[in-house]
């Protein structure tokens, strides 16, 4: 296969989450729900209450192997978007190949949604939040020998000297 998702190792879940053996060996990897769905649902690992104004960082417990030219982009469901005006704190994620197993998190996913609604959002064990989709992309040939070394927000950090 060119490209999957895959659980992160349970020392990396017990870093993000907890030292929850059963939670681990029960949470589902991302599903397509139908046969032209372009989206993989994200389901959540555990409950998730978002109050009004809240800002939450979600572990998902993922991680995701593609081919080089490709990327995965995650976005809001519409449905907590417009019943609830719940959205991606980054507007849009992008996931690069390159992030999968790098030695700073090995590739683990989190997500951050902010609720802009008035009442509190519940999103319960097993449900969809957001959605993965793999695109390929274009380059304008430039060569690049940089290779990522971290995770989150790892290609705008500086070399202290």
């Amino acid at each position: 296969m060119d490209r999957y998702f895959e659980k992160i190792s349970f020392k990396q879940f017990k870093k993000a989450l907890k030292d929850a053996k059963k939670l681990y060996e029960e949470y589902n990897l991302p599903v397509r729900k139908t046969e032209n769905s372009a989206g993989y649902d994200f389901l959540a690992i555990d409950d998730i209450i978002i109050e009004p104004g809240e800002i939450k960082k979600i572990p998902t417990g993922y991680k995701a192997k593609m081919l080089s030219d490709e990327v995965l982009l995650i976005v809001m469901r519409s449905s907590l978007g417009f019943k609830y005006n719940v959205r991606l704190t980054n507007q849009l994620g992008i996931i690069d190949s390159d992030y999968y197993n790098n030695e700073g998190n090995e590739g683990h996913i989190f997500v951050s949604l902010q609720n802009e609604g008035k009442e509190r959002v519940y999103i319960h064990k097993n449900d969809a939040y957001v959605q993965g989709i793999f695109i390929k992309y274009l380059t304008c040939g430039d060569t690049i020998n940089e290779k990522r070394k971290s995770g989150i927000g790892s290609t705008n950090r500086k070399e202290e000297k």
